[in-house]
């Protein structure tokens, strides 16, 4: 077997990479999402591939399920177990107002995943230190499983005990009891998904694990089957928020470590380009139908987070530094006021942008490019869907036009303005608010709408170069198959750095690194290719935010302290002589696997002529004015062409925007390269 499968499942579209390691081809096909049985989109995707199944050694999958479980508020019936006197701490949480709130005296938080009468509170308690203060009463833990199970019908509970990061063994006995007498019910422990202090955080993680659970299972079930009837035997792996991969058995296990999964294989995808390409920085710019993604890749690795925000829960989980917002090609153009704006509400796939022909009425972002020339209705996902584009500009008309008393053109231009001062935003919250200068990156371009902005905000934000990678609706699918297997593990220590005993942070250490070793091996990866990454979480003694530094071996304090130092200098612009805190012991995990080789062809004549299909009159954002686009088809160029804006390059599922005052050339591999002329 020699195929590779990955797909990624979008808020409109599913794209499905396959990749034949004999021969380094690729082939890439589409699929509409389907949110009422998301594994449907996925069949349909591979089947649109055509792939023969048996010959997949591996399937690697992208999925938004449990995100999009809490959004929309379809999880199971969950229920909360903690101590007794402490069941309203998931309610209370720490009575923060997000900060797009701050002024809005009528605020009101979304209603909580868990009722208050399906929390119940149980006998026995740890100390600070993790010392039993009353012993775990069983008839208690009976008591509230009946009520929550049997009274209120309750199908998922998660266990969350004060102190229980220090000692699992309340959670454990509770577990054990719960499941002797009710096996059906689904359970999540705390201690087995983040072992890490902060009550409210930790117990918000096991709910929300709780609460996509069950569904999260039943979806994987059906992908398993479906696959095993299409004659796929090979292995099934998900991805992490992380980065990173994980078994589709582990992924039950846990299933939080999915929900922002997403754009991961993007990033993932990014950070092997960096090392491929030459470029240590990157930010990688992802648009697909509902949000845009933005991340920073520093020599050649995503900067990461050990916390996770979905809504207003928090999560700890280890995922990537993404700023998202709701604004993508299906990101609805509405009318506050007077006033224009983009999103954050979106049409989805289904109805999908009024262009689609699919019930939509509601103007979007891809509604208005196809006002503006840049995509070509007769040659949208290849051909495959045709557009209506006189209806998306009646939509454009009727709703954003004429009301501002514009033109169709205008008034998506506006849309496109809109856009990108948002986009603007979210870049500059992760380069410019973070001490980093976006000038010194260059910008990734991917998903189905990411090269139709990416050269108006490199123009924008005086970032130097747009690269384009081949099938960029597909990157983040193409990302997947070069994703490690990897685990994340964590103990709280909470001790000043200059007391700490390196034997006993040591002993520590080594038994993440047994708890590691057994993970991956129960995932398949043989130990001579795991690779362990020791990481300190510090902080100066009585600061709120920590920052991780990675050690080698033994514990060096002095060494530990010189590389904080120097951290949090390059983040925040100082450092002082403070004592350090060590709050945390992380330790990252990784199976390497075999990554995807990027080929390099031979150079052409430097003449992209043979690829012009036509020119077409569009938008030019540099003259601001309707001016003729020379169309390229991407098929066609080679190496060493290059072309001046304004000018379109069509791929049928993708199209890159340049504007005048931009220069394209084709480098060895066939990725486009935006510049200013």
């Amino acid at each position: 077997m020699s195929l590779r499968l990955a797909v990624d499942i979008g808020g409109t579209f599913v794209d499905a990479m396959e990749l034949d390691t004999a021969t380094n081809r690729v082939r890439f096909r589409k699929a509409s999402t389907t949110p009422a049985r998301p594994a449907d989109g996925v069949l349909a995707a591979v089947a649109a591939l055509g792939t023969d199944l048996s010959q997949v050694e591996l399937f690697i999958h992208g999925t938004t399920l449990g995100l999009n479980a809490v959004l929309e508020r379809r999880g199971a019936a969950t229920g909360i177990i903690t101590n007794e006197g402490f069941r309203d701490i998931f309610l209370i949480g720490r009575g923060n107002v997000p900060a797009d709130h701050m002024y809005d005296f009528q605020y009101e938080r979304p209603p909580s995943l868990v009722k208050r009468r399906h929390t119940a509170g149980v006998r026995g308690r740890l100390d600070y230190k993790g010392r039993v203060v009353e012993e775990l009463d069983r008839d208690s833990v009976l008591t509230a499983a009946r009520e929550l199970v049997e009274v209120q019908g309750v199908r998922s509970i998660a266990i969350c005990f004060l102190h229980a990061f220090l000692d699992p063994a309340h959670e454990r006995a509770a577990a054990a009891i719960i499941r002797e007498r009710y096996p059906d019910v689904s359970l999540s422990l705390s201690t087995d998904i983040a072992r890490e202090y902060r009550e409210y955080e930790r117990t918000s993680t096991t709910v929300l694990e709780a609460y996509i659970r069950p569904i999260f299972e039943r979806y994987v079930d059906e992908l398993e089957q479906g696959l095993a009837e299409g004659g796929f035997a090979g292995r099934f792996l998900i991805m992490r928020s992380g980065g990173g991969a994980m078994t589709s058995a582990a992924a039950k296990r846990s299933p939080t470590h999915t929900v922002l999964s997403g754009p991961a294989g993007g990033i993932v995808g990014a950070a092997y380009l960096a090392g491929a390409l030459g470029r240590d920085s990157l930010l990688t710019f992802d648009i697909g139908g509902t949000s845009l993604d933005a991340c920073v890749i520093e020599q050649g690795s995503a900067v990461a987070a050990h916390e996770a925000q979905l809504e207003h829960f928090p999560l700890l989980i280890p995922t990537y530094d993404i700023r998202t917002i709701g604004a993508g090609g299906g990101s609805i153009a509405w009318l506050d006021r007077g006033l224009l704006k983009v999103g954050p509400q979106s049409a989805g796939a289904d109805p999908g942008p009024v262009c689609y022909g699919r019930g939509g009425t509601r103007p979007t972002v891809t509604d208005a490019a196809v006002a503006l020339g840049y995509v070509d209705p007769d040659r949208f996902l290849g051909g495959e869907m045709g557009l209506q584009a006189d209806a998306a500009r009646k939509a454009l008309e009727e709703q954003v036009a004429q009301p501002l008393g514009l033109s169709v053109e205008a008034a998506a231009a506006g849309i496109f303005d809109v856009l990108l001062a948002r986009t603007v935003g979210a870049v500059r919250q992760i380069t410019v608010e973070r001490g980093r200068d976006p000038r010194q990156f260059s910008l990734l371009a991917f998903g189905g709408a990411g090269p139709l902005l990416a050269p108006l905000l490199a123009r924008e934000m005086g970032i130097a170069e747009v690269v384009v990678p081949f099938a960029p609706s597909g990157f983040s699918a193409w990302g997947m198959l070069s994703a490690d297997i990897e685990d994340n593990f964590s103990r709280t220590l909470m001790a000043p750095l200059d007391e700490v005993d390196p034997a006993e942070v040591g002993a520590t250490f080594a038994d993440l690194e047994s708890e590691a070793l057994a993970s991956l091996g129960e995932q398949g990866v043989p130990v001579e290719l795991t690779v362990l990454h020791r990481q300190l979480e510090l902080r100066y003694l009585g600061q709120e935010h920590s920052l991780a530094v990675t050690i080698g071996g033994a514990l060096d304090p002095e060494a530990v302290r010189a590389a904080f130092q120097e951290l949090h200098a390059a983040r925040y612009g100082h450092a002082m002589a403070n004592r350090l805190q060590i709050l945390n012991l992380r330790l990252r995990a990784v199976g390497r696997t075999a990554s995807p080789t990027l080929p390099e062809y031979p150079p052409g004549d430097g003449d992209p002529s043979r690829a012009l299909l036509k020119h077409r009159d569009a938008f030019d954002f540099g003259t601001r004015a309707i001016v003729p686009f020379a169309v390229y088809d991407r098929a066609l160029l080679r190496p060493d062409d290059a072309f001046d804006g304004p000018a379109l390059v069509d791929e049928g599922t993708s199209t890159t925007v340049v504007p005048s005052g931009q220069r394209v050339s084709v480098d060895a591999r066939g990725y486009l390269l935006v510049r200013a002329r």
